[in-house]
């Protein structure tokens, strides 16, 4: 375990319970069945948690990577991490960190996702996390949870973690799926980015206009929710606040891997949340990080300084 301390300066945890090690490769096109020949191959440390950490490290916050990790590659990874200058804290579990494949097909630009389960979490290493959450949380500013939970850990453990956060004063924004983000709203995280597909699941219906995005995000925010940032791909997105609904509409790209595009709106969210900048500037700031994100190789993030530059061609109207 590599354990560090945190600065009580606007500093941001991010914790990643199912972290993965990142094989990108690029095919011209892909052929189901058949002889793919591979163009070009990278590795990167993966997951949520961890991709939104990398972002805020380019983003100049005081930002430290926090989960589970387990075997050879889990320290890869933290080596990964420690790298980019990013701190690390991670427990570790029994087994192997995951692989997860993302094959990009050139001729279409899409990405298909191959994620392994990744190693099981026991009772007492789950115990031992909250505990030492506990212990440290309040040297936060703002906490993120990020992605799904490895086999073994209860559903409504990102639940957990975010009424300890409350109990602390600490907000929490939450980025999950399924189940996991079912329980964790139940206890009213400070914001969510979930994207079309999880709304709709959350739900249970689809959603075919703007307007019914909005509703639906409303009712998040009368359960006490501040911030619902729905992700649309190359759509744009809609970020809802109690004072309002802002939809962006992002400038044109050729996208080259959609993976971290979401972490990094969650990351753009949290600075701009730190920062205290209003719900169009935020919304542009999210939508800005996402889009450059999409436009680079891999789970190769954006700068500060890409994001600044952008942000003017981020189109926003209130719905």
């Amino acid at each position: 375990m590599t354990s560090t301390s945190t600065s009580t300066s606007s500093s941001v945890i991010t914790i990643t319970l199912n972290p993965a090690w990142d094989k990108t490769v690029t095919v011209d096109e892909f052929v189901f069945g058949g002889l793919n020949r591979i163009q070009d191959i990278r590795t990167d440390a993966g997951g949520k948690g961890i991709n939104v950490a990398k972002v805020l490290k380019k983003f100049q916050l005081d930002v430290t990577a926090w989960g589970l990790n387990g075997g050879f590659q889990g320290h890869v990874i933290q080596e990964k991490l420690k790298s980019m200058g990013i701190r690390t804290d991670f427990l570790e579990a029994n087994g192997e960190t995951r692989t997860n494949l993302k094959i990009i097909e050139q001729k279409s630009k899409q990405t298909t996702e191959l994620n392994e389960s990744g190693f099981s979490a026991d009772h007492a290493l789950l115990d031992r996390f909250i505990v030492r959450y506990q212990e440290h949380v309040g040297e936060a500013s703002i906490v993120v949870l990020g992605g799904s939970l490895p086999p073994g850990t209860p559903k409504d453990y990102y639940k957990t973690l975010i009424e300890i956060g409350r109990a602390k004063g600490i907000p929490t924004v939450l980025d999950a799926d399924g189940e996991a983000l079912k329980h964790g709203i139940e206890a009213v995280p400070y914001a969510v980015k979930p994207n079309i597909h999880e709304l709709e699941l959350l739900f249970g219906r689809t959603f075919s206009t703007d307007e019914q995005i909005v509703s639906a995000a409303r009712e998040l925010i009368a359960k006490g929710i501040q911030y619902v940032n729905v992700s649309m791909g190359g759509k744009g997105s809609i970020l809802v606040h109690e004072s309002g609904a802002i939809r962006a509409k992002p400038f044109p790209i050729t996208p080259l891997s959609t993976v971290g595009a979401g972490d990094s709106m969650v990351a753009a969210m949290v600075y701009c949340i730190l920062h205290h900048k209003p719900l169009e500037e935020t919304a542009r700031w999210c939508s800005a990080a996402g889009t450059i994100t999409a436009s680079k190789p891999g789970t190769e993030v954006c700068s500060l300084e890409e994001v600044l530059a952008k942000l003017e061609l981020v189109q926003i109207t209130r719905i």
